[in-house]
């Protein structure tokens, strides 16, 4: 009988134990919290922030545009706490707010270290979208702030990953590294209103070429995608299988020899 009982109990604590190392094999990293805000960004990735290499005048369209983003995106989200009736709208705005003041003084220390002089007021688009906020009583005011922002939201998003993607200048990466993760949060923030006229948004240009993917594949993409740590041909997900696999078999086996007992 305690013979049978500590079995039992091996054979838990081996299930048990095979559930942590599979959960740690498989689970992603975390995300950490940027300051001033709650918007997720990745652990420390090994990017640096020295200023160093080319900056192209995509580079600089860049961060003068994450400026002119803080510029009409503060006040409209301060007049979404003064002027809306619905406690989401309310609580969006003041997130957005507060987000895009940390975002602009990441911006601005980007454009002081490379010497791009930025704006000190919203562009003539922006300024129409904030008169017509001011202009818009309480029962017009959420639906133009939601759409607005998150119409402006769209049109930047794939502009960071294009940045993100090609610079060559290392403060610029980072900086487009952060914006990505503060835009894809005000997106959703704006969509949790739950008002977003979706039929309004642009739609994405068609593929010049169809059939073949948004994405040319070439060899190095290739012997990347079936790499793992330099080894060509070793895929990480096949890696993990094994792995488990071999954990399962040893737990098993285990069973096995105890019962034989």
């Amino acid at each position: 009988m305690i013979a049978a009982r500590s079995s039992r109990r091996l054979q838990r604590w081996l299930v048990g134990i095979t559930a942590i190392a599979l959960t740690f094999m498989l689970a992603p990293a975390g995300a950490a919290k940027a300051a001033g805000g709650d918007v997720p960004i990745p652990p420390n990735t090994g990017l640096t922030d020295k200023g160093t290499g080319t900056v192209t005048a995509a580079d600089k369209d860049f961060v003068i545009r994450v400026r002119l983003a803080g510029l009409w995106e503060v006040p409209a989200g301060n007049m979404a706490q003064e002027k809306s009736d619905d406690p989401r709208v309310v609580t969006i705005g003041k997130s957005i707010a507060a987000q895009h003041v940390v975002l602009d003084k990441m911006d601005r220390d980007v454009a002081k270290k490379l010497g791009i002089e930025l704006p000190n007021q919203p562009n003539s688009d922006q300024q129409y979208w904030l008169g017509e906020m001011r202009a818009a009583n309480s029962a017009t005011f959420d639906q133009i702030f939601v759409d607005r922002l998150r119409a402006a939201h769209g049109k930047i998003f794939p502009a960071i990953a294009t940045i993100r993607a090609s610079t060559r200048n290392d403060s610029v990466r980072k900086l487009a590294q952060e914006a990505n993760q503060f835009v894809l949060t005000h997106i959703t923030l704006l969509e949790s209103s739950g008002i977003v006229d979706y039929g309004a948004l642009p739609t994405a240009p068609a593929p010049a070429v169809t059939g073949k993917g948004p994405v040319p594949v070439d060899g190095q993409m290739l012997a990347a995608a079936s790499s793992n740590g330099g080894v060509p041909g070793v895929s990480t997900t096949v890696i993990l299988l094994v792995l488990a696999a071999a954990l399962v078999a040893g737990v098993i086996t285990t069973m096995r020899i105890f019962r034989a007992r």
